[in-house]
């Protein structure tokens, strides 16, 4: 019976009188459903191609150079093998600095504001207690224990307050992100992110408009009309703004029945999503354009967009502090309103786990409670 470990150096012929090699991996056999036994293999070209019948002094030379590569190629693979086999650590990669490839990973989500902002902040932090010289060869359980105390005890707000629990929890989690990365891109042999503990998570307070508010919304005019459209179809359809800023044509299907759905990779949890949407969302996208033309062109990330969106509930009457994530609050909590069960809601926002969405039905709940005393007491 093989292994993974059988890797056989195999050559095959090609045009111009020459073989190409590659590496062979065995990967055992398994069975078919009618019974038949299938081997398993994958297959690395090596980008070597030696001579069939050398007969020149120079074509025996370069098979002869080609011979050594490929040897030495063949010998990399064989202990890169036994090396995660056997837990054994890459030499080269543990002695690159964690903070180095923290910063790498951290200009990795530029293109994602609030998630390049967490990770910023989490970066500034770790550099105050992680020695710019410590590399992967001393990351341990005592290390990321180090981090956490850090985190838990001595970080600072820039006002020099303590971090809050949600900080703590945003940014700890950054750290044991480039821990799994590490881990994942063998820098490290062993997992420590899944050895240390999370922060909890407070219960954050989450503002949103309700039916009547969002109405006097749309009723209200907003200098920029392109921030409008995009704030109530978020509101009407629960889209991060990540996603309706990259939302682009082609992920907007309107079938024969008059139905339309986007499909689309949430920018978040880089999961691929199906939602069907209202004639009330498709109305507000506007006129089909070019595939790869975004719906929203001309949206944007900016403190004018957000002053705006902020003048704008003032201008209809609303004093709560809203940003443009609170229309995917509010679409939540206006589904559970009318009758929507908490799964289909979760399913609709692209949560992981349903407690996520609990959330939103703890504050439905709570309304329901208040309502119960807005009927005038009767006397008697």
């Amino acid at each position: 019976m093989y292994t993974y470990e059988d890797h056989f150096k195999e050559k095959k012929k090609i045009q111009n009188g020459r073989f190409s090699l590659y590496l062979e991996y065995y990967k055992g056999s398994t069975v078919d459903a009618n019974g038949k036994r299938i081997h398993l293999r994958n297959f690395e070209y090596l980008n070597q191609y030696p001579y069939q019948d050398p007969k020149t002094a120079a074509e025996k030379k370069e098979n002869k150079e080609i011979d050594i590569i490929s040897e030495k190629i063949f010998s990399i693979r064989k202990a890169e093998y036994f090396q995660g086999k056997y837990d054994i650590k890459n030499t080269a990669k543990s002695k690159r600095l964690f903070l180095d490839f923290f910063r790498e990973k951290t200009e990795e989500k530029i293109d994602s504001p609030k998630n390049y902002g967490n990770w910023t902040a989490s970066f500034l932090h770790l550099k105050k207690c992680i020695s710019t010289n410590l590399t992967f060869d001393e990351v341990d359980e005592s290390f990321t224990k180090r981090v956490r105390l850090y985190f838990e005890k001595e970080a600072k707000t820039k006002s020099n307050t303590s971090l809050s629990l949600n900080s703590k929890y945003s940014y700890f989690n950054k750290f044991k992100a480039a821990l799994r990365a590490a881990f994942d891109e063998g820098y490290i042999s062993i997992n420590y992110a899944s050895k240390v503990k999370s922060f909890e998570q407070a219960e954050s307070q989450r503002e949103y408009l309700t039916q009547q508010e969002l109405q006097a919304l749309a009723n209200t005019d907003c200098k920029y009309e392109i921030l409008k459209s995009a704030f109530i179809a978020s509101c009407l359809s629960g889209l991060r703004w990540s996603d309706i800023n990259t939302l682009v044509w082609s992920e907007v299907r309107d079938e024969d029945n008059g139905i339309s759905r986007i499909n689309f990779r949430q920018e978040k949890t880089d999961g691929v999503e199906y939602l069907y949407i209202s004639k009330q969302i498709r109305e507000l996208l506007g006129k089909r354009q070019d595939p790869s033309e975004r719906v929203f062109k001309g949206l944007k990330y900016s403190a004018v967009y957000n002053n705006e969106i902020v003048r704008w509930c003032n201008r209809a009457g609303i004093s709560k502090h809203i940003t443009f994530h609170s229309a995917r609050h509010t679409n939540a909590v206006l589904l559970l309103e009318n009758g929507a069960d908490i799964y289909t809601v979760s399913k609709r926002l692209g949560h992981r786990e349903i407690r996520t969405t609990a959330i939103y039905a703890k504050i439905v709940d709570q309304k329901m409670k208040e309502a119960a005393n807005l009927i005038p007491t009767l006397k008697f």
